[in-house]
């Protein structure tokens, strides 16, 4: 199954509605509670990073019976350094969005945590994909 969500830069009024959605067909297809919450704070990070950093996004979640694959693509100002930017505490995020309580400086080191696969790829002023996979259990009864 594929699933397919818009994300608006800026509008933190709706960030998280992708990994809330993605979080009740997990729950409908009876998928393990431990790989739901993994899948959905990774998700919920990246879904945090586009509204933060970049103009727009798209994310495109393919769930089966052995994995799920998130694919985030955001139009941006990109990652200049990745292997920094993956560095806990390491922030890009302006001050207003500080202010929200937003740009710890946590986010790829979360989707990486909680992924059994990450892939960050990034161009500069064009913007950056995120793969994030992780196999699941065989759902719960």
């Amino acid at each position: 199954m594929v699933f397919e969500f818009e994300v608006q830069g800026g509008d933190f009024a709706t960030a998280g509605n992708a990994s809330s959605q993605i979080k009740k067909i997990l729950k409908q297809l009876n998928v393990d509670h431990r790989d739901i919450k993994r899948i959905v704070v990774a998700l919920y990070e990246a879904e945090v990073n586009i509204v933060a950093h970049a103009f727009k996004g798209r994310i495109i979640a393919n769930i089966d019976t052995s994995e799920v694959r998130i694919r985030l693509v955001d139009e941006g100002p990109g990652i200049p350094d990745i292997e920094l930017a993956m560095q806990q505490g390491y922030s890009t995020a302006s001050s207003e969005v500080r202010e929200m309580g937003f740009g710890a400086g946590m986010g790829l080191p979360n989707m990486k945590k909680n992924t059994d696969e990450m892939h960050v790829t990034s161009v500069v002023d064009k913007g950056t994909t995120v793969e994030l996979i992780v196999f699941i259990n065989q759902p719960t009864t």
